[in-house]
Formats: structure tokens, C-alpha cells, sequence
């Protein structure tokens, strides 16, 4: 029995049989589709050509441009077409109601979510997205009948919705979503008084107006933590430094004499000190010595001048997050939707050149989210905007090489660390549940 192979850049569903015409006469068929892009990267078009088993080989039988409404049996482009659909077929494919024109359009359906075509785009590939398409007979005997997806998309912005491992109940069990996310500037007025960022916060979805330009759904792996980190440091002041502030800040708020009256009764207040002429008097002495006056007043007197020493808040920190996940292919789709993972992540993370490539434009960014039930979990820390900073991939984690027959690797393992885009404030506790961040 023949076996079909997919053309390169081109998306098919697994082969299947079908019965056509009045007789019932089955037929096996197989479809490969192309999509064509526009200048924004979204998907506008596709031509999909059906080939028929017809003496022992795979043989292009019908085309169609415009999402399967209608066929034609003759192209330019495959001279060899011309004859080899009969009359039956001719008319069921071009028949809406006919089982193999409604298979067709929902094998094709089938897999474009594995190809990277978002839902929103589907339908300039399949017109008949929401058709009610019988059962669909597919021949398990037929050489290459498994599901190849290997469509690929140039365009920077295409990375489709992927999610490992394809069974993945992502509505009935616990995930974790990464959303990429195009990158926006915070703006100027977020360093201004009453400013905030322009990219808004991530309390829980994505923030509106937000654009997403692809996702990956993975289990939730195991060691997740976070870390919420603020900077203190300490600082000192002693009696002489506070008189030399407290002088210079009357002298800016209250005139240059309301600072020498305050430095002068600083200076009083210090001198009535007992201690104070010790401490002169080491001064002068280690000036004289070369040293340290407050080690020369300890080993003299042991006393040292009080520095006033204090614990004080300098800044917020980024937090910083980290996630490894081992990805191992059960099915050639499956090992497809691997090395898209990879490279969502790997691209995503890359900075893009701008078109006369004078500038850098800074690399998209990815909102995370842990979901239950398909909702935010809010018993886990929520994250904020993140930049990725590092993918680091291992192609043998296992300890030796194996790959599939396809070269496909036995199992990858990706390693990444993000970092958030602003830090933690107070204010961005209001109105959520659970723990907040």
C-alpha cells in the first residue's frame, strides 16, 4: 500500500479512507496545505492539494485556494492532475454535505494548533472551521499515516499556542503558562511624580491592550519557589557629621544664618561633652601620628566616638525565577512540538534588528502564570512581566546520545531564567486573594 510523504513546508493531517459516489466506492487520500502570510506575519491564505492512492502511489488529485469551499482538478503547477480524480470524487469534494469534503476541512482543522496557526487565523486556512465532520476513517495500515506538522513560520511574530505534552488536560490539571509578550516601553512618565508604567502591572491574565504573540503550556515543574528580596544598608552618623547635616539642610531650607545658628548650638551641645576634649585631643594627636583618631581615643580612653550606626532601606530588587523542564517526544508530533517549545523560547529571548539594522529592538517578554482548573492559582506566588534571560538546552540529558529516526532527540532539557521587569511594591497586593506575590 502506498505511504505518503509530507512536502516540506507544508502541513498534513494523517492519510485517510473515505467512501465517495452512490456506489460507496473508499478511496485513501492525503492533503498537504501551505499557508501564505501577509506583511503583518498573520496568516491570510492557504493552498491545500488532496492526493489520492491511484496505482500503488500518491497523486495529486484536487486543489483548492480558498479554504476548501471549492476544488479544481487541473493546475499549472501539477501537470500530472489533470484525470486522476473520477467524476464521484469530483462531485463529493465539491459537495459541502459529502462526507470526504467535510473530513478533509477537519483533518486539516485538526492540526493546525500543533502547526503554530493561532485560532483567530484558522480560518483563512479552513473556511469551514466549525463544519460537523463524520467520524473520518483513518487506516492505521497505511504507511505514514501519523500526524506530520512541518510548517514552519519565518515571520517573527508567528509562534503559535503549543503546549507538551499533547495530552495535557490543561483545563483539569494544574499548568504552567508562559505568554510572550511583545515588549513595551515603561515610558518617561513612569519616573515622574504621580507616573506610573505604561505596561501597567500582571495581577492575574494579561494586562489590556497587551499584545500576545504566542504561548506554551507545560506541566508545572518540580522546585518552584520565589524569593522577595528588598536592599538595606547600614549607614553611621556621629555627632560631628550630624551638626555638618543638620547645618547644611537649615542653610537650604532657612537661609545661610538659621544653618550657622544651628551648626553653632550643634557645636555647643558637643563641646559641654566630657568626652569631647579626649576626643580633640586624639584627633590632633594621630594627625600628628599619622593614625586614626577614633582608634588612638579606644586605646587611650576606651571609648570610641558613638557613630550612630543604623539599619536603613537603599532600593527594591528584581526577583529572579528559574525553571527546568525535561521535554521527551512519545510520538513524531510530539517530537515536532518539542523543538517548537524550544524555540519559542530561545527566539523569544533574542533581540530583534531593526529593518536598515542600525537599532537593536529590545526581545519580547513573557508573562507566567500558574494555573488551576484554567484559572490563576492564587495559592502560588504571582509573577510580574518578565525579561529571559538565559536558555540553557541540554541534548542529552540522559547521559549518552540517542535520537528517533527523524533525528529527533530522545529527550531534551531546557533550563530558563527570567527576571522581573519592575519589583514588588505594596500597593500591588491590593484587591488579591491568596498570597499575593
Amino acid at each position: 500500500m502506498a505511504s505518503f510523504t509530507c512536502p516540506p513546508g507544508s502541513i498534513c493531517p494523517p492519510s485517510a479512507g473515505e467512501p465517495i459516489g452512490a456506489n460507496k466506492t473508499k478511496i485513501f487520500y492525503s492533503t498537504a496545505t501551505t499557508v501564505t502570510q501577509g506583511s503583518d506575519g498573520k496568516v491570510n491564505g492557504a493552498e491545500r492539494v488532496l492526493y489520492i492512492d491511484k496505482n500503488g502511489s500518491y497523486q495529486p488529485a484536487a486543489i483548492s485556494k480558498d479554504g476548501g469551499k471549492t476544488y479544481n482538478f487541473s493546475d499549472p503547477k501539477y501537470p500530472l492532475m489533470d484525470g486522476v480524480a473520477g467524476a464521484d470524487l469530483q462531485k463529493d469534494l465539491n459537495n459541502p454535505a459529502s462526507g470526504i469534503h467535510k473530513n478533509v476541512d477537519a483533518g486539516i482543522a485538526k492540526v493546525l494548533p500543533k502547526a503554530g496557526i493561532p485560532p483567530t487565523q484558522q480560518q483563512s486556512v479552513v473556511a469551514a472551521t466549525a463544519n460537523q465532520a463524520t467520524t473520518g476513517e483513518i487506516d492505521s495500515s497505511i504507511p505514514g499515516t501519523g500526524e506530520s506538522v512541518s510548517g514552519t513560520f519565518d515571520k517573527k511574530d508567528q509562534f503559535g499556542n503549543l503546549k507538551y505534552p499533547a495530552n495535557l488536560a490543561d483545563k483539569q490539571q494544574d499548568v504552567i503558562k508562559f505568554s510572550m509578550l511583545k515588549y513595551l516601553p515603561s515610558g518617561v512618565g513612569a519616573t515622574q511624580p504621580g507616573g506610573k508604567s505604561a505596561r501597567g502591572g500582571l495581577k492575574g491574565g494579561i494586562p489590556k491592550g497587551r499584545e500576545i504573540i504566542g504561548t506554551a503550556v507545560l506541566p508545572i515543574p518540580n522546585g518552584i519557589s520565589d524569593s522577595n528580596l528588598v536592599n538595606w544598608g547600614e549607614d553611621d552618623m556621629d555627632a560631628v557629621k550630624a551638626a555638618v547635616a543638620a547645618a547644611a539642610f537649615s542653610a537650604i531650607t532657612g537661609g545661610f544664618s538659621k544653618g550657622m545658628e544651628n551648626a553653632g548650638a550643634s557645636l555647643q551641645a558637643f563641646a559641654k561633652d566630657p568626652a569631647t576634649g579626649s576626643f580633640a585631643a586624639g584627633t590632633f594627636a594621630a594627625a600628628a601620628a599619622g593614625g586614626e583618631g577614633s582608634k588612638l581615643l579606644s586605646r587611650a580612653t576606651g571609648q570610641v566616638i558613638n557613630p550612630n550606626l543604623e539599619l536603613l532601606f537603599n532600593a527594591p530588587q528584581l526577583r529572579p525565577f528559574s525553571f527546568t523542564f525535561k521535554l521527551a517526544a512519545r510520538s513524531k508530533g510530539e517530537g515536532q512540538t518539542i523543538l517548537k517549545i524550544i524555540n519559542f523560547f530561545k527566539r523569544g529571548m533574542s533581540p530583534i534588528r531593526t529593518d536598515g539594522n542600525l537599532f537593536l529592538k529590545s526581545p519580547n517578554t513573557f508573562a507566567i502564570e500558574y494555573l488551576h482548573m484554567g484559572a490563576t492559582n492564587p495559592n502560588i506566588g504571582r509573577i510580574k512581566e518578565c525579561a529571559l534571560q538565559s536558555v540553557t538546552t541540554s541534548y542529552t540529558p540522559e547521559g549518552q546520545y540517542a535520537t528517533f529516526s527523524d533525528g529527533v532527540m530522545v529527550s531534551y532539557q531546557i533550563t530558563m531564567s527570567f527576571t522581573e521587569l519592575e519589583p514588588v511594591f505594596n500597593d500591588d497586593y491590593e484587591g488579591l486573594s491568596g498570597i499575593g506575590y
